[in-house]
């Protein structure tokens, strides 16, 4: 196996030439022990399911970390086996870069994050505060607020009267919206980053409307002690043709500032054949436009998540980044983002071409062994009334708190030999979760580890929901700590005013934290 040490590591980032590092932590485990800058956070429990959309080239040069507990072997023996041809382990993990005078960052999307505040130093688009916003709406002002975040995340939490608009679409969609000039338009997320970006999108795409973003956030509305809704489904509708032609000039001009260029299929092809430089192709259109049709071999990537969390869709630098859609429109507000963040090579692609349908393919690593014994839901049902089973969640530990299958175990795939011996013995395992696939690999560990037979649930959670199966709520039966992920501070259980706080004061530090790093490159253009 090779390894390297932290100043070799250092060399590396330095010399120009692709490189992926990826931290194999827990996600809650890699944001709170910290981790370096220019990372990607790819689980052990599912490198199998992530690293070929993050790391799509096998001859990439790849190296594996982790907070020095062995992790990161376990990984690259996985890579190489699954074809990778250039891994490497560095040497004592991140405690290691730590000890050479390099920087450790705590929390999730530190790229993202820091952009964001980057561009309110910078930029300065006008902020408004939840009790001034709470009087605009409590004396009737002309105005509208838009939610930048995914509809999932709208769902969950909103500003009353809000509309969900993420934020690459909101030079899309709100010039028809919004009738009137004079009409103001707030941008709110659930904290600072998309807001920031959402309301300086419409400033450089020459909005003419007053446009603010909402200071902290829904995040900021609580701590102001007003009420969120929850559940609320309002969003901004897509334009019709005729209302594009304001968009489509503004894209122009963003094109024009930021110098993003368009290329046609005979350019994509070529760039695809490439076999020697790391290729993204990402469509940053909303999910479900993807899923009617995309360019084949496109995976999907929301503009306004892609800007919100880079990270967890490109993890090789430098790279080729091709952003798609059907327009051009969103595809060059997304790249200017981009190319801001130091991303040297994007390209936009606008066709027509669009023939393959349905959701981002699964890109499994070779050599990973799902196990191919199942149960459907009915026979699980069937099963239970036995009670002559244990059913085991591989949910992320927020999933399977807001709901599993009644009597459910929890666990965490990479640490699933701790943590099985803690699941009462019976005559079968079953395992599940919010992806089958994850389950599947689980239980092919789980096959090592204990004599006991293992099915999986064809179809996961969302099968059993589907089928009207009873659902049962809280986390009794966790066999560990939930350091799957590192939760939001409204989804925590306790103290949730205070992890409001801290995060709001993690986001404004974050600048400064990351000027003096090497690896800070966001640019500047006139």
């Amino acid at each position: 196996m090779n390894k390297i040490n932290a100043l070799q590591l250092r060399q590396r980032y330095d010399d120009g030439h692709e490189l992926s590092v990826i931290d194999v932590r827990e996600e809650g485990v890699y944001s709170r022990d910290g981790h370096l800058l220019r990372v990607s956070n790819i689980p052990l429990s599912v490198l199998e399911l992530r690293v070929g959309a993050l790391v799509p080239r096998l001859a990439t040069r790849t190296v594996v970390c982790d907070g020095g507990e062995g992790l990161a072997e376990l990984a690259a023996r996985k890579l190489y086996a699954g074809g990778y041809t250039d891994v490497s382990v560095l040497e004592g993990g991140a405690p290691a870069w730590k000890a050479i005078g390099g920087c450790l960052y705590t929390g999730v999307y530190l790229p993202s994050k820091a952009f964001g505040e980057y561009i309110q130093h910078e930029d300065a688009p006008r902020e408004v505060t939840a009790s001034e916003l709470n009087e605009w709406i409590k004396f009737g002002k002309d105005m509208v607020v838009v939610d930048s975040r995914p509809l999932a995340e709208f769902n969950r939490n909103s500003i009353p009267g809000a509309y969900d608009c993420p934020s690459a679409e909101l030079p899309y969609r709100m010039p028809e919206f919004v009738r009137s000039p004079d009409t103001t338009v707030v941008v709110n997320c659930g904290g600072r980053t998309r807001s920031i970006i959402g309301a300086q999108v419409l400033i450089n795409a020459g909005f003419p409307n007053p446009v603010y973003a909402l200071k902290d956030g829904t995040q900021g509305w609580k701590l102001a002690g007003f009420q969120l809704n929850h559940g609320r489904t309002e969003a901004v509708p897509l334009p019709s043709k005729s209302g594009l032609a304001w968009s489509q000039k503004a894209a122009q001009r963003v094109a024009q500032r930021f110098g993003i260029r368009r290329i046609d299929a005979a350019r994509l092809q070529q760039l695809r054949a490439d076999a020697t430089r790391t290729l993204y192709l990402l469509d940053v259109r909303n999910p479900e436009e993807f899923e009617q049709g995309h360019v084949p071999g496109a995976q999907s990537a929301p503009g306004g998540q892609l800007v919100q969390a880079t990270d967890t869709f490109i993890a090789v630098r430098p790279s080729i980044i091709v952003l798609c859609d059907n327009d051009g429109i969103r595809a060059t507000m997304t790249a200017a983002w981009l190319v801001q963040m130091g991303h040297d090579e994007v390209y936009v692609h606008a066709s027509d071409g669009q023939n393959e349908r349905g959701a981002s393919p699964q890109i499994l690593l070779e050599g990973a062994k799902p196990c191919s014994a199942s149960v459907t839901v009915a026979e699980l049902k069937t099963l239970l009334t036995g009670g002559k089973l244990q059913v085991v969640d591989f949910a992320t530990s927020l999933q399977y708190r807001e709901g599993h299958i009644p009597g459910a175990w929890h666990a965490i795939r990479s640490r699933l030999a701790a943590q099985l011996p803690k699941v009462p013995a019976t005559p079968l395992l079953v395992f599940t979760g919010a992806e089958e696939a994850l389950a599947r690999l689980a239980a092919t560990d789980a096959a090592a580890l204990t004599s006991t037979p293992v099915k999986v649930l064809t179809g996961g959670n969302a099968a059993w929901k589907v089928a009207g199966g009873a659902i049962e709520l809280g986390d009794e039966r966790m066999t560990g700590a939930a350091e799957d992920l590192s939760y939001r501070a409204l989804d925590r259980k306790e103290n949730v005013e205070q992890a409001m706080l801290d995060y709001l004061k993690w986001e404004v530090e974050l600048l400064d934290a990351v000027a003096t790093d090497p690896d800070f490159g966001f640019k500047r253009f006139a």
